[in-house]
Formats: C-alpha cells, sequence, structure tokens
C-alpha cells in the first residue's frame, strides 16, 4: 500500500504534510483520504478487534465487527457526521490477511475483482497504472501508481511512501 504527502483544501491550498496517509494499525495496512483528521484517527484512536482465524470470516467480521468498532471511535472523537438522518464517516483502504478492501464513507466494505485499487483525487490515473501495470513487481507497481496520479491531478506530490504486508 503505497500514499502521497498532499493535504488539499478547497481545491487550491496545496501543503505536502509530514504525517503520513498510510500506516499499520495491528495486522492493517490502512490508506486514506477525505481528511487527516479522519487518518490520525484511525492511526491513533482506532483499536480494531482481533481478526477471525476461521477460514471465510473475513468479509462478515469487517462488515460488522471492524465497522461497528471504527463508528464507534469516529463518532466518540466528533469525526462521524450525521447528515439526512444517515451517519457518515470517510473513505479509505484496508489491507489485510493479503486482500484489499474499501470502506466507503456510508461504512459499505468492497472488494475489487482486480486486485488492487485506490483513493482520493488521483484514483483515476493510479487505477490506470496499476491496470496496465500487472507484470510489475508490486513495489515498482504502486511507485509507478503515484507517480501518474502526481502527473495527473493537482492535489497528489511526493514524496511517497510504500508499506509492504
Amino acid at each position: 500500500m503505497a500514499g502521497d504527502s498532499a493535504g488539499i483544501s478547497g481545491g487550491s491550498k496545496l501543503v505536502v504534510r509530514r504525517d503520513p496517509k498510510v500506516f499499520r494499525n495491528g495486522p492493517f495496512l490502512i490508506g486514506f483520504t477525505t481528511s487527516f483528521r479522519m487518518g490520525q484517527l484511525l492511526a491513533h484512536a482506532f483499536k480494531p478487534p482481533p481478526v477471525p482465524k476461521r477460514r471465510g470470516a473475513l468479509e462478515r467480521y469487517l462488515v460488522v465487527e471492524f465497522v461497528d468498532a471504527l463508528r464507534d471511535a469516529l463518532s466518540e472523537r466528533g469525526w462521524a457526521r450525521t447528515q439526512n438522518g444517515r451517519e457518515e464517516g470517510g473513505l479509505f483502504l484496508v489491507g489485510v490477511s493479503g486482500r484489499l478492501f474499501r470502506i466507503d464513507s456510508d461504512y459499505q466494505v468492497g472488494e475489487s475483482r482486480d486486485g488492487f485499487d485506490a483513493v482520493g483525487c488521483g484514483s483515476e490515473a493510479a487505477r490506470g497504472a496499476l491496470f496496465a501495470t500487472s507484470h510489475f513487481k508490486p513495489k515498482a507497481r504502486v511507485r509507478l501508481a503515484l507517480q501518474a496520479a502526481e502527473r495527473c491531478s493537482a492535489g497528489v506530490r511526493g514524496p511517497f511512501l510504500v508499506l509492504s504486508a
């Protein structure tokens, strides 16, 4: 999993941040967009329940136990919002047990059939690069995806951080 260092606000304010958009939280690799505050809570306040060892239980675990703990952590610290009677969080990726999941702002859990995903303002360019480089080694592939996103999006900047499972 990899991330850039851009923090953007209002589409025209850009700050290259020191705090990472990708990190480890227990057995999870997490990469976020939406808000650095949300990312800080995911890194420092969110305590995910233990991952089940039973084969086939991971999806249910993420949809129920993981998301319930996530909602509690974000709500307790004032991040989760209620709009039109629906609670919303933010958008991020979760890598665990060799799989990659996307948690959307409505807390749905998704997994791409492609085996890769990207979030944030450079995600389309990054996904295109990931698709086109399936024969590359993983680190080279994600670095190229970030370079493509930086080239095609005003809101993506290095330095890039790449973490391995």
